[in-house]
């Protein structure tokens, strides 16, 4: 019986007829791609090996993106007073006993307003010892004060230079003046004879 084998390219021709190539896999190279997936969410890249004829994937590892945190906007201060501060005079006082001062404080402060002749609507007052972290700039945006009177605040509570004590200065427009609080001045003959002639200054 005769061989079946042949190396007649003639009958090879019927029995192959498509395209027959050789690929020898020392030549293969290594190459990168994205593996497309149905899925809307981002992929990480893969790296795609031939090795040993044997296709190896190998996903690639990101690093972790972490959002960096936005910065908290800061709230502006609210401020609890009396008056109305339709003159946009501020009065600060500095009692953590009492709503304004003690008797005898209020009695002087009340002299001290009818003296200059305001009244409670031209005004607004506040105790600082319910805000001791609030500063000057704080106050004026809230207040738009054309003038501070601060009875036992001091300048560096309010995040200012040291001032002279029962003496007009000006800050940022403002006329300031700084003195005792209200019960200790009521007791200071010597500084309420300077706080007053301040004060007629602005009569």
């Amino acid at each position: 019986m005769s061989s079946q084998l042949t190396s007649n390219a003639k009958a090879l021709r019927l029995f192959f007829t498509d395209d027959v190539y050789l690929v020898k896999s020392e030549m293969q190279n290594t190459f990168v791609e994205p593996v497309k997936l149905s899925s809307s969410a981002p992929q990480p890249p893969v790296v795609v090996k031939l090795v040993d004829e044997k296709i190896v994937v190998k996903p690639v590892v990101l690093p972790n993106l972490v959002e960096e945190p936005k910065p908290l906007l800061q709230k502006a201060t609210t401020f609890k007073f009396l008056g109305k501060n339709e003159k946009q005079i501020l009065i600060l006082v500095n009692d953590k006993q009492n709503e304004v001062s003690s008797e005898q404080g209020r009695e002087l402060l009340r002299k001290l307003v009818n003296a200059i002749a305001l009244t409670a609507k031209d005004f607004a007052l506040v105790n600082y010892a319910n805000y001791e972290t609030a500063k000057f700039n704080d106050l004026h945006q809230f207040f738009g004060s054309k003038m501070v009177l601060a009875f036992g605040v001091f300048p560096n509570q309010l995040g200012l230079d040291e001032q002279p004590f029962n003496q007009f200065v000006v800050h940022n427009g403002s006329k300031l003046i700084f003195t005792k609080n209200l019960h200790d001045l009521d007791t200071d003959p010597t500084s309420k004879k300077l706080l007053w002639a301040s004060l007629q200054q602005i009569k």
